[in-house]
């Protein structure tokens, strides 16, 4: 192992390899942080439609995880950045003002955004459906309508519920960010690649990536587990005692 290859010049580039890294590191975590809020919003507006007592808002709730989660990511990739531009003149028109790095973030947030939505719908209707039926009772008995039943009572117990499955979905978010090397973003997965193919030193190059990824996966994990502690309601669910 040559670690010094890590302070070697890029070839094509300003900087050095470790700096080429740390670049792709910056957009990897760009691209994490506004796909999660897209994710987290959507994704509970979606599954709050999946427990509301409207039939129809239930179906479409359905149709759209059905729709973005069984689709392979790639595929959505593709999608979003050559099938929707070509179709949409709309979307046409506002892509060619941008620049290309910037059509290909907002891609990349977008897709995964809208798949990683899908499957955090899915765990807060699965929250919702575990509280007691009385809470939703409750909330109506108190004179709250609907939409304060549900922000004021329900998913804030919800939430608390789910934040070990969203801790995994997090997780899988960040480590989905490497398909957006699919569209050219270069994202710390494009430079790792790149610097292998570039220097022939693909064990320290996927080697550095690697333990790159498992670093922000357990920060996240970390971050996750002390907001799952401060929020934990004592005798309610399983959240006072952690390792």
């Amino acid at each position: 192992m040559d670690l010094g290859i890590f302070l070697e010049q890029v070839p094509d580039g300003d900087g050095t390899w470790i700096e080429s890294l740390l670049s792709g590191l910056g957009w990897t975590l760009a691209v994490a942080f506004f796909a999660w809020i897209f994710a987290f919003v959507v994704g509970s507006i979606v599954g709050v439609a999946r427990t509301s007592e409207k039939r129809w808002l239930v179906r479409l709730g359905g149709a759209y995880v059905e729709l973005f989660r069984n689709i392979p990511l790639l595929v959505q990739f593709f999608v979003w950045y050559f099938v929707i531009p070509g179709i949409v003149p709309a979307v046409k028109a506002w892509v060619i003002t941008l620049d290309p790095t910037e059509h290909q973030f907002v891609t990349a947030v977008v897709c995964l955004g809208f798949f990683t939505s899908s499957r955090i719908a899915e765990q807060v209707r699965s929250g919702i459906q575990a509280l007691p039926r009385g809470q939703r009772n409750a909330g109506y008995a108190l004179g709250l309508t609907t939409a304060q039943t549900y922000r004021y009572v329900l998913l804030p117990m919800a939430y608390r519920i789910i934040i070990p499955p969203l801790t995994s979905e997090l997780m899988n978010l960040i480590k989905n960010t490497a398909v957006a090397y699919s569209i050219g973003l270069v994202e710390l997965f494009f430079r790792t690649r790149e610097m292998g193919e570039m220097t022939f030193r693909y064990f320290e190059a996927f080697g550095a990536a690697t333990l790159i990824y498992v670093v922000i996966a357990m920060t996240a994990n970390r971050l996750m587990a002390l907001i799952e502690h401060r929020l934990a309601v004592p005798g309610y669910i399983a959240g006072g005692k952690h390792g």
